[in-house]
């Protein structure tokens, strides 16, 4: 009769167990339940910038131009928006000797070539951009993407650099 007494009380202590066990999923359950339910999980806003070569590839890009040749080359300027809006974009090239270590706010040069457009959400917007170098030496193409915000056109903090050197 011990025994028995002894097997019902290990019974009701592993019941004991098995009930915390699938409390404690049962809250763990909803708490994750409740975080994907009322949260807000938009995925994160924003733009790209890419270069493309003349065969809309991103391989072979102009690295050294000869004056004696042609002092101009092309590449694709490809500029994705992955806003939940229309977006309107400028591109800024500009060319430097010396590249600063950061560009907060686009380098301080002058452009030279600027153009504008405008995107709907998940479009893509290809542009050639033919630059013209003839001054020997080592230069950075930088390509700089601003966004329009309504009242002013603000530096996305994206942008492309293609090194190349003049000949």
């Amino acid at each position: 009769m011990r025994k028995l007494f002894e097997i019902r009380n290990v019974l009701d202590e592993e019941k004991g167990y098995v009930i915390a066990v699938f409390l404690a999923l049962v809250i763990v359950a909803a708490v994750v339940a409740g975080y994907y339910i009322l949260g807000n999980h938009a995925p994160e806003e924003y733009n790209t910038i890419s270069l493309l070569d003349n065969q809309k590839q991103a391989l072979n890009y102009p690295e050294v131009i000869l004056t004696s040749q042609s002092s101009e080359f092309s590449v694709y300027v490809n500029v994705e928006n992955h806003m939940n809006t229309d977006q309107n974009y400028m591109i800024q090239t500009k060319i430097a000797k010396n590249l600063p270590a950061s560009i907060p706010n686009g380098i301080e040069v002058d452009p030279v070539d600027t153009y504008r457009f405008s995107l709907s959400p998940g479009e893509t917007h290809q542009n050639l951009v033919t630059i013209t170098e003839d001054t020997p030496g080592n230069y950075a193409i930088v390509f700089e993407l601003w966004r329009d915000t309504g009242s002013e056109y603000v530096f996305t903090q994206n942008y492309c650099v293609l090194n190349i050197q003049v000949k």
